[in-house]
């Protein structure tokens, strides 16, 4: 026989996951922006030496959460085999914009290595710190969801 207290599904809600809660929504939104825009600060050093290459950047999103949740065309896994774990969810999708540098070349180039590892240096840290963000708060979330007493 089955339980008869009502649960969650009963009342038309569903059980919220961890993942689901806004704080480590924005967080996971954050650290996509930094990855992708890794992606686009690595794009720029390769391209460097690039004759009339203008440097990007991309903007950063008010609400990461909602940024991530909108996806997008981004980049995509792709199953290349039925053996393959299928890919959830979409891609997020970050507007980029052109961001020349201090400097322009004569040839047109307007990207600064230097600058460029500075910006990257910067994601770096933001993305440290994100990561240590998310630690805590789940470390916090273990603590909540313990038994008195433990």
């Amino acid at each position: 026989m089955g339980d008869p207290r009502p649960s969650l599904r009963d009342w038309g809600m569903s059980p919220v996951g961890f993942t689901d809660l806004p704080l480590l929504s924005q967080i996971k939104g954050r650290l996509s922006w930094l990855d992708e825009r890794q992606r686009v600060i690595a794009q720029n050093v390769a391209n460097a030496d690039t004759p009339g290459y203008v440097g990007r950047d991309l903007n950063q999103p008010t609400d990461f959460a909602r940024a991530l949740a909108e996806g997008g065309s981004g980049v995509r896994m792709v199953r290349t085999s039925a053996m393959h774990i299928a890919p959830a969810g979409q891609a997020a999708r970050f507007e980029s914009q052109a961001a020349p540098d201090s400097e322009t070349t004569l040839d047109g180039n307007s990207v600064v290595v230097e600058e460029q590892m500075l910006k990257m240096a910067e994601s770096r840290m933001a993305y440290d710190a994100a990561i240590g963000f998310y630690q805590k708060s789940m470390q916090m979330l273990r603590m909540a969801a313990r038994p008195p007493g433990r």
